[in-house]
């Protein structure tokens, strides 16, 4: 799946000879571990002009541990090294939380440990030779969007990833929006009922808890959300009652965030597509009813694009981004 030819919101780093700017094409390997799967793919860079390609996914072997899960990152950067060249810089995109200074794993809740203290981006960095830049997957999937997706233009995105957990970014300017601590941007973890069932995270009440796909799949008294979803489109008045209820808090968590942000566009992306605008639409419903300061009309909660490459580009578009802030 190749995005094609975009323009990208940050410009390239370039060099000024004899008054005419001049722009090197670089290369970008970015790298998106899963619960499951390995992502890669290439982001050429080009002036204002990204292609993409070369995007595959590989069996992440998790049941192996972090030492086999990192070799595989390595050997699976190799190859690809080998196929297209040396790279300017790598980006990794990481299923949970890590020390930014470091690079050491703090938590990763979905993969088989122990993870923590796990250097994971100084071993990718000596094992490829290269500068890596980590990040977050859901910050990823949001830099991804906002540049080459659905967000292309804005210049104030939120962006929600809706599955075993609820994954979310801010970016404002091309970049992602961090905050002093590093974790801004979790919209999953704001308290919408205080009162309400334990999250992962420790608090009560969460966005998270109230409307990812377990919560979904119990209410609904299905296996998964997956088949929700389509016994929602048969019909089923269970199904459709349990989308309604987390679109609910999706659409409160949401509202917030327009409050306080003032996006020009959110972006959702996920499993919940499967369920397309029969999910949407009562989330669309419930941000505009409970945003009161920005007319209607001009809340866009709109569906991602980029499907499953969205991580493995926004993994190499943030390493595109360190090296453009320290050239």
């Amino acid at each position: 799946m190749n995005p094609g030819p975009i323009p990208l919101q940050s410009p390239l780093p370039s060099l000024i000879h004899d008054g005419r700017e001049i722009v090197d094409m670089r290369r970008y390997l970015g790298l998106d571990l899963g619960g499951t799967s390995i992502k890669s793919i290439i982001l050429d860079v080009d002036g204002d002009q990204p292609t993409t390609t070369g995007f595959r996914s590989t069996p992440a072997e998790a049941d192996g541990g972090p030492t086999h899960v990192i070799d595989r990152i390595v050997a699976i950067g190799r190859d690809i090294g080998d196929e297209f060249g040396p790279f300017h810089g790598v980006g990794l995109g990481v299923p949970g939380l890590f020390d930014a200074d470091t690079g050491t794993i703090e938590l990763f809740p979905n993969l088989p440990g122990p993870w923590k203290g796990q250097p994971i981006r100084d071993a990718v960095a000596e094992g490829l030779v290269s500068d890596v830049a980590i990040i977050n997957d859901a910050r990823a999937f949001s830099l991804a969007e906002s540049h080459l997706g659905a967000g292309k233009g804005c210049t104030t995105v939120v962006c929600l990833t809706l599955g075993t957990g609820v994954g979310g970014g801010v970016v404002i300017g091309g970049r992602v929006h961090l905050g002093a601590w590093g974790v801004a941007g979790e919209i999953g973890h704001q308290i919408v009922q205080p009162d309400g069932p334990v999250c992962g995270c420790g608090n009560r009440g969460c966005v998270e808890v109230l409307a990812q796909a377990e919560t979904l799949a119990r209410l609904a008294g299905k296996e998964s959300a997956e088949a929700v979803y389509r016994a929602a489109r048969e019909g089923e008045e269970r199904s459709r009652q349990a989308i309604e209820t987390t679109a609910h808090w999706l659409g409160i968590g949401l509202a917030n965030t327009v409050a306080v942000l003032g996006p020009d566009r959110i972006i959702i992306g996920g499993g919940i597509l499967d369920a397309g605008d029969l999910a949407l639409d009562p989330i669309r419903r419930v941000v505009r009813e409970r945003v009161t300061l920005v007319p209607p009309g001009e809340i866009e909660v709109v569906a991602a694009e980029l499907g499953p490459t969205a991580g493995a580009v926004g993994a190499a578009l943030a390493a595109h981004q360190s090296s453009s802030t320290t050239a």
